[in-house]
């Protein structure tokens, strides 16, 4: 049997990211560099902790 392949449209995923959300603005500069500090804190955690 043959597969028919149709392309799914992307006026839907168009919309989904041009809609509007009510939620805080975040510069995702400020996001990754949130995640890294993060990251090394708990890096920095996990060594004191478990050092001695």
């Amino acid at each position: 049997m043959a597969d028919v392949f149709a392309p799914q449209s992307q006026a839907g995923v168009m919309s989904f990211y041009d809609a509007k959300s009510s939620g805080p603005k975040i510069n995702p500069k400020l996001m990754l560099a949130f995640i890294v500090l993060f990251t090394v804190i708990v890096l920095v955690l996990d060594h004191i902790a478990f050092s001695a």
